[in-house]
């Protein structure tokens, strides 16, 4: 009979994977033994496996390049990277080795840029896409990069007010797109997308305001679906109005010239994980070759806006089950060193799974279990995985440690979280590490920030 906690793996998926391997009973992630890692630096831990952010750069860059070669495709192709994914100047160095753009979303987003800018990180005539609502710091920081930098500055348009707002701010002729507002999935609370411009009053904006403006050309028609690049009815309806719309300003507006389709890439979040992303790109390219061709007009330069896709993948975090509590017949309860609500938010906030895996006793037996955190909130836990909505972990015993990782959290996590600051009943923030490769190959660790202390908490709460 095979009870081992591998056995369940090998039945249920192909394994080993890319990035997931064993050594003996523990598990290697990106050839990395993590239990050296814990033995280093201890549990709760998170990490960044920096090499990943490139390798995936580089990736979706590939794609493009290859259904745009082999289509004939006239435009260009610019990879931005979303910086609200992760702000981090670890993530952003990485990000730029890449010959990359930015996609900002706030008004201090315009100060990460410009310290970038200055430190030479981002070059002459890199885009800086500023999207999102925009009070007036917002407008005048954009209005402050439009002046002091030689950094090609597109404001995306998201109201009439904005677009005044922008004019004001400077005296300097600008280039700016229009976001589309477009509509949600049926199963969305709303029908349209706060964000943008509807659809049928971009043209009208157009004529009405920008036609004959020699201030401000129009550039980009920006399209933004909050559910990602998927292969779904949904995804390729939307895209096809969004390619009408393009067609139609382009006829008033000559100097239209490029197409953001925002909305990023799915990332792998179980063993499962499967994703045509060629395929995906080569019918994307496809689309909006035969539109353009029905319509008579030359192909746009193509941007997307990968976070959550550039970042994801690199991130990981590693906890200790600290003790196991039999609650009634069926329940039992794996209890971390840490907390889900306050250190992997999206598990609390939107049901986010991610890969969950035990980095030790690959070879013991197996039994379903529930994880909670250490937070007094009922909330604090994390009760489904990938084998059908239950968890399944090596049998808890008091004499043998077990770890376990969440990974590709990499996205979001720290800035929704509050990264540095107060948490939920006061857990800490886990110390967290970096890991590179020289020019060798060879792995290698720093520590980027040590766990929360007591007497950072109280600096914050004014003790």
């Amino acid at each position: 009979m095979r009870t081992k906690y591998i056995d369940l793996i090998d039945q249920t998926f192909e394994f080993p994977q890319d990035e997931f391997n064993l050594k003996e009973d523990r598990l290697i992630f990106h050839g990395i033994d993590l239990m050296r890692l814990i033995e280093e630096y201890g549990t709760p831990l998170k990490f960044n496996y920096l090499p990943q952010i490139s390798y995936n750069i580089q990736r979706a860059k590939g794609w493009f390049r290859e259904a745009m070669n082999n289509m004939g495709y006239t435009g260009n192709y610019h990879y931005s990277y979303c910086t609200k994914s992760s702000h981090f100047a670890f993530v952003l160095d990485e990000v730029l080795k890449n010959d990359v753009h930015i996609e900002t979303s706030s008004a201090f987003d315009i100060d990460i840029v410009l310290n970038l800018y200055k430190k030479k990180k981002l070059k002459e005539g890199s885009y800086v896409i500023c999207n999102g609502y925009k009070p007036q710091q917002y407008i005048q920081n954009i209005a402050k990069l439009i002046e002091k930098t030689k950094l090609e500055v597109i404001p995306i348009v998201d109201n009439t007010q904005e677009l005044q707002d922008l004019m004001a701010a400077t005296k300097k002729e600008f280039n700016v797109g229009i976001r589309i507002a477009s509509e949600e999935e049926p199963k969305f609370e709303f029908y349209t997308s706060r964000l943008g411009i509807r659809y049928r009053e971009i043209v009208p904006v157009y004529k009405a305001m920008l036609h004959e403006n020699p201030q401000v050309k129009v550039k980009m028609l920006h399209f933004f679906i909050n559910t990602g690049i998927n292969d779904t009815a949904y995804y390729w309806n939307e895209l096809t109005k969004c390619l009408r719309i393009y067609c139609d300003l382009k006829k008033v507006c000559p100097t239209l010239d490029s197409l953001n389709i925002g909305g990023g890439f799915p990332i792998k979040k179980s063993l499962a994980f499967e994703y045509d992303y060629a395929y995906m790109v080569k019918e994307i390219i496809t689309q909006v070759q035969r539109v353009c061709a029905d319509n008579d007009i030359p192909e746009p330069h193509i941007f997307t806006e990968f976070g959550s896709f550039t970042v994801g993948e690199s991130g990981g975090a590693l906890f200790n089950i600290l003790h196991q509590k039999q609650q009634n017949d069926r329940e039992k309860w794996n209890m971390i060193d840490s907390s889900f609500m306050t250190n992997l938010p999206d598990t609390w906030a939107i049901n986010q799974r991610f890969i969950m895996l035990p980095i030790n006793r690959w070879n013991d037996d197996y039994e379903r279990i529930l994880l909670g955190g250490l937070t007094c909130d009922s909330d604090d836990y994390y009760n489904s995985e990938q084998h059908s909505n239950a968890i399944y972990l090596p049998k808890f015993n008091k004499n043998k440690p077990l770890y376990i990782g969440f990974f590709n959290t990499g996205a979001y996590q720290e800035t929704i979280g509050g990264y540095g600051g107060l948490k939920h009943c006061l857990i800490p923030e886990p110390k967290h590490i970096l890991i590179k490769r020289d020019e060798n190959g060879k792995i290698q660790t720093e520590m980027f920030s040590e766990e929360q202390t007591a007497n950072d908490y109280l600096k914050i709460l004014g003790y």
